[in-house]
């Protein structure tokens, strides 16, 4: 039996052996909008169930100070698969839509890529939100367009999608569960073209109008994704070469609607259901894994793209999620997504982007491990690169460090890797503010939360904001004030590394 290496949702790499017999398999799992608080292993007062996750932190590593490139999603896709900052691309804030053009530049390799030169056979199933060119009618057609429809030809070829990038075999949705147009994708088609029309609808079950396939029901989305992995990893484990499965799943992002088994779980409505289901399909893939015989050589990652998208509402009395499915918060004795953190998915304050990840791996790992090492999801390909052998080019993975011997067994205390490097990590709100992280320090280069908590403020306008967040993980302290002098040296830091093209010399 091959050793397997399984990242679910992000960071494989702080724990590695100095040799391999063999390449390893990689499955990366990518959670959508899962915050930091939604995981109870992260918060003990949480009331949803995550046995799958809170097994997997017990048996293996919990990162603590984890962060998403981006807090919102297309960004921190493009980071994960490119080791290089979406800023540095053509998309400077927002995200993707279902019919947007292609992302990732042309030339440019992503992990696939990387790890399909070393004989891997790659998948990918899931959430792309990465734009692909998608085929047009013709002006003359006579076809009916769909509402919110651009004239996609659902019969036609789609290019430059998951199968240009790196990847053999693609199935899922061509960006996020509300966005149109709601047809699954398998390679470089269509599955079944639409036939409904689906209208649009207020959260919970937010989504918007668009075309829509008859296979295509929203809250069966992620069973068919897990279906598919499943099998992608039944096949992989009977083949001879190592497999890559890269698998972005659509939840616990909007729509928030668990299916009908999984309602009444948790006592916090819709959301709390939701998360659970997303546990539950994480534990199928691992049971998947468990089936082949190669869960002792696996390792499992587990992160997410950003932070919840839940407001926390701290006023006494206010209604929230659970008095009312259509409110989009919790007051802090029914849930906190975000745990302890400052904001929520969008804001470059911590709650947008300091995220979940847990590491297991038996064969090389003790369980009840926990690190503080500061790490980013670009670093995902330059670790992987160092694991199956292959040296970086100077255009590759240009803010993608490796922590593959980053950590020493003491994993206690984890040794900052990007810290003993002088390698920061630059985090990117929706609205294009941006923060700089350094060891301890936090500087946010605008005058607010870049995103959807108030004040939103504006990049680069005063007063900038300075947290130790060593002491402080709720930035509610503001020391800009009295250190100048390191908003300072964290603001020409940034300004250079925004200059350059690169964070990570090789």
């Amino acid at each position: 039996m091959r050793s397997c290496l399984l990242i679910v949702l992000g960071l494989v790499f702080l724990w590695m052996p100095s040799t391999h017999a063999e390449q390893p398999n990689i499955v990366v799992i990518l959670a959508d909008d899962m915050g930091y608080g939604d995981v109870r292993f992260l918060n003990t007062e949480s009331k949803i169930p995550t046995p799958n996750l809170d097994a997997l932190a017990h048996s293996g590593l919990a990162m603590l100070d984890a962060h998403s490139p981006s807090a919102v999603c297309t960004p921190t896709r493009y980071g994960l698969l490119t080791g290089r900052y979406c800023w540095r691309s053509k998309l400077k804030r927002g995200v993707l839509g279902g019919y947007s053009k292609p992302l990732i530049e042309e030339g440019r390799e992503t992990i696939a890529d990387m790890l399909k030169s070393q004989g891997y056979r790659t998948g990918a199933v899931g959430k792309w939100h990465l734009g692909m060119e998608l085929p047009m009618l013709n002006e003359d057609s006579d076809v009916s367009q769909w509402d919110g429809d651009p004239g996609v030809d659902y019969a036609g070829t789609i290019a430059n999608g998951p199968l240009q990038h790196g990847f053999d075999s693609y199935f899922g949705v061509s960006a996020s569960l509300d966005m149109a147009p709601y047809v699954y994708i398998r390679n470089d088609g269509f599955t079944m073209k639409p036939t409904l029309q689906q209208k649009a609808i207020a959260f919970p079950h937010f989504i918007r109008k668009g075309p829509r396939s008859e296979d295509f029901i929203v809250d069966e989305v992620l069973d068919r994704l897990k279906d598919e992995a499943v099998a992608f990893i039944e096949r992989g484990a009977d083949g001879d070469d190592p497999y890559f499965l890269y698998m972005p799943l659509t939840g616990p992002h909007k729509p928030t609607q668990p299916h009908e088994r999984f309602r009444g779980k948790t006592g916090l409505k819709e959301y709390g259901d939701f998360v659970h289901q997303v546990d539950w399909t994480v534990g199928e893939v691992l049971n998947a894994i468990e089936r082949t015989g190669e869960s002792e050589d696996t390792l499992v990652i587990f992160t997410s793209d950003n932070g919840s998208y839940m407001h926390r509402y701290d006023e006494s009395g206010r209604k929230d999620h659970v008095d009312d499915v259509r409110i989009q918060g919790f007051r802090p004795e029914n849930h906190r997504a975000n745990g302890p953190l400052r904001g929520t998915k969008a804001d470059v304050w911590e709650a947008g982007h300091r995220v979940p990840c847990f590491v297991r791996w038996p064969a090389e790992i003790p369980a009840g491990q926990k690190s503080i090492s500061v790490v980013c999801l670009t670093d995902i390909y330059a670790t992987l690169a160092d694991i199956v052998g292959v040296e970086l080019a100077s255009d590759q993975a240009e803010d993608s460090i490796s922590l593959y011997s980053a950590l020493a067994s003491d994993t206690s205390e984890g040794e900052q890797a990007r810290l003993a490097r002088g390698v920061p990590v630059i985090n990117h709100s929706a609205a294009g503010m941006f923060a700089i992280r350094q060891g301890k320090w936090k500087l946010v280069a605008g005058n607010g939360s870049g995103g959807r908590q108030q004040p939103k403020g504006r990049p680069f306008q005063g007063p900038f904001q300075l947290y130790d967040l060593s002491v402080d993980l709720a930035e509610t302290n503001d020391l800009a004030e009295d250190h100048p002098d390191k908003v300072e040296e964290l603001m020409q830091r940034l300004e250079t590394l925004r200059n350059q093209n690169r964070s990570v010399e090789r």
